[in-house]
């Protein structure tokens, strides 16, 4: 006998996004902090790209696969941000069914891709650390361009079953999606139909993807160290370990933030929604904020760059 009060419908022309469940009164006051990040996200990786392009002295594997990461953090935080701020703002919360499911396609794809490009940067760092006088020959341009394009290619195929498998299911009872954005379970969870094929999915990824990035960049650094140790005196070896340092900071920034948001979600069945959504959003903006500032701030050619774009040439 079939439930009277169910509807069921397989493509439900819209999602409403409900934003931070539980604090819709504060969604004003919650956007201020969010567009101060974005803005500044934004602002960072287009100065970033900028300085790469204009100092010749950066056109190297380094700075090449910097401005792949300054392109996914952009793409990252633009494919949210917006259309968190409009519902803050405007309370626009309607989305259409596909183009929720082109949001969560894109996040998948671009967040796997930030971590892709954070293996491709430990590779230069192993290989100029390791193999000095053959780093220019080892990495050339077109290595460096075959490199990006692996990674395009593989986030690409395995963010593509997620849509697909979401857009098969049943949908019932509520379009209601309590989030800002269409992620993945936050979309699949409101299917009337068994979807553990998805969560199977969204595990094996997680552990083809993410967890052998981990991998091969545990291996490297490892590597790294091996070779830092070897070196006669102390300050070469702390020299050595400086290059490492933005690459180490920009890993933690993205893995850290990825870590936490996953443990609450997967374990944290007492822990409040909104929180978790809050935390889901920070795990967003984060790693787009602090890459450009830390490259920023730890590179010297770009922070020289920059003194000399904001210094007049008077003084």
């Amino acid at each position: 006998m079939s439930d009277s009060n169910t509807t069921h419908f397989n493509n439900p022309s819209t999602f409403i996004l409900l934003g931070i469940p539980g604090l819709e009164a504060d969604h004003i006051w919650i956007s201020i902090p969010f567009c101060t990040m974005y803005t500044i996200a934004v602002l960072g990786n287009f100065t970033i790209l900028f300085i790469v392009k204009m100092e010749q002295s950066l056109h190297g594997p380094m700075y090449y696969f910097l401005c792949m990461l300054a392109v996914t953090d952009l793409v990252v935080s633009t494919s949210t941000l917006p259309k968190m701020l409009s519902i803050f703002w405007f309370n626009s919360r309607e989305i259409s069914f596909s183009s929720c499911l082109t949001q969560m396609y894109v996040l998948l794809c671009f967040s796997a891709m930030e971590s892709g490009i954070l293996v491709a940067m430990a590779l230069d760092r192993y290989v100029a650390i390791c193999h000095p006088l053959r780093h220019s020959s080892i990495l050339t341009n077109s290595v460096v361009a075959k490199i990006g394009l692996a990674v395009v290619l593989r986030s690409g195929i395995f963010a593509l079953p997620y849509p697909f498998l979401a857009r098969g299911w049943p949908y019932c009872r509520t379009n209601i999606i309590p989030h800002t954005y269409c992620g993945h379970i936050a979309v699949v969870k409101l299917a009337c139909a068994d979807i553990r094929i998805s969560s199977y999915y969204g595990l094996f990824d997680l552990f083809s993807e993410i967890g052998m990035d981990v991998f091969f960049i545990t291996v490297s650094y490892t590597l790294i160290l091996r070779a830092i140790f070897r070196l006669p005196t102390k300050d070469a070896r702390l020299k050595t370990f400086g290059t490492c340092i933005s690459h180490l900071c920009a890993i933690l920034a993205l893995y850290t933030p990825d870590f936490f948001s996953s443990l609450t979600h997967r374990f944290g069945h007492n822990v409040p929604l909104h929180f978790l959504v809050l935390i889901a959003n920070v795990y967003l903006l984060v790693p787009p904020l602090l890459h450009p500032i830390i490259y920023g701030v730890r590179t010297k050619q770009i922070r020289g760059r920059l003194l000399r774009l904001f210094t007049p040439k008077g003084t």
